[in-house]
């Protein structure tokens, strides 16, 4: 009895020591509040998934990761992507070494980028993971590029960490239009996930999208308008793991104008950034939804290279509670690089957002995603640059700020090189021609690390044009989540563990 009640006290004492961080961690709090202020450390382990990227046998596919090299003296670790298993059967016992799936990709030191290819239908679902020193910022990018059928083109994606809550405005169930949303579980166990679709007028009933099994380390694909009872051209999606977690991921196709890997939204805020519309973007169409019980008023404005601007006819957005808006913004950029900034005109409102961009004409059309994305923070990456072809794009919505791009080596050689930039407050600076590697062989990574200043929000379009067809994709540049604040107790607990 005593030892139990000497165990519940170190709970007792550790679950203070978190609840007093929280409470000096918010607006007007102090360190008496409780714990004292808490360090932050690299994170030591790292997961990413990446989903299948196409079943055509005229796909080609390129994986490229990179970990930003330690600022400490941090030695030791090792990145792999795997492939999935299919079947809890099929997971790899304790001794049985024949079962145990070949690496795809090893990454074994941070600061080198590694790549590799795959072709047609041979692309598998990856599952990766990072420890040690290549643990923090580790990124890894997958592009996929079609010569020819529906959703031909380049598309790219960021491969996810696991969660259990996404949103994804700006996905349809229109003709012509396939829109698949991928599933992978990572763990030991199964997952169980719902699908919600919201349209115009609300939610669209489907017992379909109701607790989907994913079993452990598979991934199931699941086609969106076998949810819908009807075509939808603008729809916002809302997918939540009951038990488990899934990394989650839209790929759309149009059999007209190409298509891309649609990214989950930033999580539900009063205001969005959507970064790096391209300066040469034909069309644009912009969808959001209101997540809660009350209607969002959102202000439109577009931060240019010069300034501030709202876009004429589109001054303001009104959007329903639980209903999916949508409005098309034209050649909004008029030829010049900008970023959409939303804010509350009214009462702050929570809204999800993200934007469909076409660039080319007639047959001749490409479409990516820009969703509403969080700022760089700290340091982000993005990887799968080529030595032509990238763009950068960084938005300061408020204050001027300083940032340092730093690009990596490349995965057959070649050395890193670094340069600042000054992006003045409210405008967005598109850097055409980013920092490229010295004797650059292969594809290597560009860091964006703010140096001082306000607020950066960003992304990278790389460009991939082929018989007349721009094709391109876009991956915004969220920060890496490298470290993690880490409470320090207000008591040694050793003693009471006894």
């Amino acid at each position: 009895m005593n030892r139990t009640t000497q165990s519940l006290i170190a709970v007792v004492v550790a679950l203070g020591a978190i609840t007093g961080y929280a409470a000096s961690s918010a607006p007007g709090g102090t360190d008496d509040d409780g714990a004292k202020a808490a360090a932050r450390l690299p994170v030591e382990r790292t997961s990413l998934l990446c989903p299948a990227p196409s079943a055509s046998d005229l796909a080609e596919t390129s994986y490229t990761a990179f970990t930003p090299k330690p600022s400490g003296s941090r030695g030791g670790g090792k990145a792999e992507l795997l492939p999935v298993t299919k079947h809890l059967s099929d997971v790899p016992q304790e001794g049985a070494k024949d079962k145990k799936a070949k690496p795809f990709l090893t990454q074994r030191k941070p600061g080198e980028a590694v790549g590799g290819e795959e072709s047609g239908a041979e692309a598998p679902v990856l599952i990766g993971t990072a420890d040690g020193a290549l643990a923090p910022g580790w990124t890894v990018q997958q592009t996929t590029t079609y010569s020819a059928g529906s959703g031909r083109g380049a598309q790219g994606t960021n491969c996810t960490a696991p969660d259990t809550d996404f949103w994804f405005p700006g996905t349809s169930t229109a003709k012509g239009r396939s829109d698949y949303i991928h599933l992978t579980n990572p763990d030991d166990s199964a997952a169980v996930v719902d699908v919600e679709l919201f349209g115009p007028d609300g939610e669209v009933t489907s017992p379909v999208g109701e607790a989907i099994q994913v079993q452990p380390h598979s991934s199931v694909p699941v086609l969106l308008s076998t949810l819908a009872d009807k075509e939808y051209t603008n729809l916002t999606m809302h997918v939540t793991a009951r038990s488990g977690r899934v990394a989650a991921a839209v790929q759309s196709s149009d059999d007209k104008i190409g298509g891309d890997w649609l990214p989950a939204s930033a999580d539900p805020a009063p205001a969005a950034v959507l970064p790096g519309i391209p300066k040469d973007a034909t069309s644009v169409r912009l969808v959001a939804f209101a997540p809660g019980s009350d209607d969002a008023d959102l202000k439109v404005q577009l931060a240019s290279p010069t300034g501030t601007l709202t876009p004429a006819g589109h001054e303001n957005l009104h959007v329903k509670a639980g209903m999916t808006a949508a409005v098309d913004l034209g050649d909004v950029t008029k030829g010049e690089a900008g970023s959409l900034l939303l804010s509350p005109s009214d009462k702050a409102v929570p809204v999800v957002a993200a934007l469909r961009v076409t660039r080319g004409k007639g047959s001749e059309k490409e479409t990516a995603f820009i969703p509403a994305t969080d700022a760089v923070g700290t340091r982000a990456t993005v990887a799968d640059n080529r030595a032509k072809g990238s763009t950068l794009s960084l938005v300061a919505p408020e204050e001027t700020a300083k940032v340092k791009v730093t690009a990596s080596a490349g995965t057959e050689g070649g050395s890193p090189a670094t340069k600042t930039y000054t992006v003045k407050g409210g405008t967005t600076l598109e850097v055409g021609q980013p920092p490229v590697p010295a004797g650059l062989k292969g594809a290597y990574a560009l860091t964006v690390e703010p140096v001082s200043g306000g607020e950066v929000y960003g992304s990278r379009m790389l460009a991939l044009p082929e018989d007349g067809i721009p094709m391109f994709t876009i991956q915004t540049l969220p920060d890496d989540r490298g470290s993690v604040a880490v409470p320090e107790a207000e008591r040694d607990l050793t003693v009471l563990q006894k």
